[in-house]
């Protein structure tokens, strides 16, 4: 008996250019899985424990192809003018705020991100700051410290039974859900989009019905101008005596004087704060927060997400999209371009890959498609996000002269903004 059915055929490992030459400036302890995918690819790989200072950046920054920051680095608009070669920056943490998105796409420059690698890693420890502030662990063991035996009850509570609110259900208030609602919490939310409620977890429809029911309140919230000081004065009073208060998403989102005085007046029973409205540039001395010495307030500096659990799934996110995009041109997982992705053409074919950024206005793909009207085009797809198209064509190209063409030709339509050609 004859199997005629065909083997699958292999996918072509399009080449961008030499990847020897393709540099990558790593900063702030990216986790060695990040810079082993990165290496491995062929990339050479600088890689630095800390940030650097603004004046070293902007001499690294200029020769390199790719850069991968954490949240102390700031990618401005001033900083980013210095860099040359440019083509991607990977943001190995949840947030993007410290970089300048806009200015980056307008300067064909992709920005990836891990929003969900530490989400189980937050959720863990806000629920161990409600279990420590329910039973002042943070004072008991400061007294010890201080040589001070003080066995008490007194506001001393089990968690079972009590309601957490929380504001935010996306990944990280969904799976703190799940973990408080195991543990026998009532469970409701606020969030401005309507989300299918995990468990025995209840909606709520404004954050002050929320603040009104819940003896813990924790935030989940992304730092826009609408979550600034989102929890005030007003807030904070409209909160039940003897509540608690956790934030584990952006230090601008509490009125930190605010909630000193909710603290010290004793109308809160305790907050864990782990984001500050300013935090240092580094570890070491020198942090400062009207909030050291409230009591039964827990401040961190800014470790959520710091477990090498996350810090490992962040590493292979965020390198393995960096790694795609520059060699196949895959938008998946960026936050300032469309996610955009075709399938790589067969690896015996004479197939090219034109990525092409350009000006989201009307005329430029007619003026795209004139141009690539005499190859025979296999694969093709544009989308736009804001004032940004992204367009991916694979096409039929038989000589080096005609590539050299088509990227010339396209590089000077007027609203190009950074054409590349993978063969």
């Amino acid at each position: 008996m004859t199997n005629t059915s065909k083997s699958p055929s292999l996918a072509k490992a399009l080449k961008p250019f030499n990847t020897g030459d393709i540099k990558i400036l790593l900063l702030e302890g990216v986790n060695q899985t990040g810079i082993k995918i990165l290496t491995n690819a062929g990339y050479q790989v600088e890689s630095h424990t800390k940030a650097l200072p603004e004046d070293v950046l902007k001499e690294k920054i200029k020769d390199v192809h790719a850069i991968g920051i954490r949240s102390k680095t700031q990618l401005t608009a001033d900083v980013l003018k210095e860099a040359k070669k440019l083509m991607a920056i990977g943001c190995f943490c949840i947030g993007t705020n410290q970089v300048d998105l806009d200015y980056a796409a307008m300067h064909g420059i992709a920005v990836f991100n891990s929003p969900f690698s530490n989400s189980r890693s937050v959720a863990e420890m806000v629920i161990a700051e409600i279990i420590t502030l329910s039973r002042q662990v943070g004072d008991r063991n400061t007294e010890m410290h201080k040589g001070i035996w003080n066995k008490t009850s007194s506001a001393c509570r089990e968690i079972r039974g009590k309601t957490v609110g929380i504001v935010g259900y996306g990944h990280i208030g969904s799976q703190l859900s799940v973990l408080a609602d195991s543990l026998g919490m009532s469970v409701v939310f606020y969030d401005i989009l309507q989300i299918m409620p995990l468990g025995n977890a209840r909606p709520l429809q404004t954050l002050q019905e929320l603040l009104a029911v819940s003896d813990f309140v924790t935030l989940h919230v992304p730092e826009t101008d609408e979550t600034k000081n989102m929890i005030g004065a007003k807030e904070l009073a409209a909160m039940r005596q003897g509540t608690y208060l956790i934030n584990a998403s952006r230090g601008t989102v509490v009125d930190i004087p605010a909630l000193k005085d909710a603290l010290v007046s004793g109308h809160l029973a305790g907050a864990a704060v782990d984001v500050f409205p300013v935090e240092p540039f580094k570890n070491g001395p020198g942090f400062e927060s009207e909030l050291v010495g409230c009591p039964n307030t827990i401040l961190t500096p800014h470790i959520g997400g710091s477990t090498e659990e996350a810090q490992s799934s962040i590493g292979i996110e965020v390198a393995s999209a960096l790694t795609r995009y520059i060699n196949t041109g895959s938008t998946l997982g960026s936050v300032n371009y469309p996610e955009t992705d075709i399938r790589a053409p067969p690896a015996d074919s004479s197939t090219v890959r034109v990525i092409n950024v350009h000006q989201n206005v009307p005329g430029v793909l007619k003026q795209i498609n004139r141009l690539l009207g005499e190859f025979n085009i296999e694969k093709q797809i544009c989308d736009s996000k804001g004032a940004i198209a992204y367009l991916m064509a694979d096409i039929v190209v038989d000589n080096q002269e005609d590539l050299a063409r088509i990227y010339q030709s396209i590089s000077a339509v007027p609203e190009n903004v950074a054409t590349r050609v993978l063969y």
